[in-house]
């Protein structure tokens, strides 16, 4: 299911541009600062939420400010329930049925590949995590085989060239990985 609302990620080079570029981005326009944080290598993400022309609004005034610090940027106009639901936190399951994970070099683009698996097939997201050690990102699932290759296949679509790290699908996952993945 879809929120109605959209999604902007702008990640800086610069922790001070970052913050300036925060400040930029909810003074221009009538959106949420869902987040601004620090990620590895002294990189700052910044994402907001709101409707689709203001997050748009918002976006091109935190470029602006950020300019060359401009590490990657996005919007996921109608972001999907799950990838909100399962950002930074786990929403665990009782039994896993396949298994899939798409793994990034960079942290946001795990967020795109979410929303993008979520959208192309009925799957549980399990988890989208956007802050690793490194920098890395994954989104991992899990539904009926067909669901889960499909929507792997979608998420590793939107990831930017050469972010892409790895992904799997795993038809029957051995019940014993539940408690490493799936809770």
């Amino acid at each position: 299911m879809q929120t109605g609302y959209s999604i902007g990620l702008l990640e800086t080079s610069s922790l001070a541009k970052g913050v300036e570029a925060s400040d930029a981005m909810v003074k221009e326009a009538s959106v949420d600062l869902v987040a601004g944080k620090v990620i590895a290598r002294g990189k700052y993400t910044i994402l907001i939420r709101g409707p689709v022309g203001e997050v748009e609004s918002s976006m091109r005034a935190g470029t602006r400010i950020a300019d060359k610090t401009v590490v990657h940027k996005f919007i996921i106009r109608n972001v999907h329930e799950q990838t909100m639901n399962t950002l930074e936190k786990r929403n665990g399951v009782e039994k896993l049925e396949a298994f899939g994970m798409i793994e990034t070099k960079d942290a946001v683009a795990a967020i795109q590949a979410s929303d993008s698996a979520a959208k192309a097939a009925k799957v549980h997201i399990i988890e989208t995590k956007a802050v690793l050690p490194g920098g890395k990102g994954y989104v991992s699932m899990t539904g009926e085989v067909a669901a889960v290759r499909t929507a792997v296949a979608a998420g590793i679509q939107v990831v930017p060239s050469g972010q892409l790290v790895s992904h799997i699908v795993i038809p029957l996952a051995d019940p014993q990985l539940l408690a490493t993945v799936g809770k």
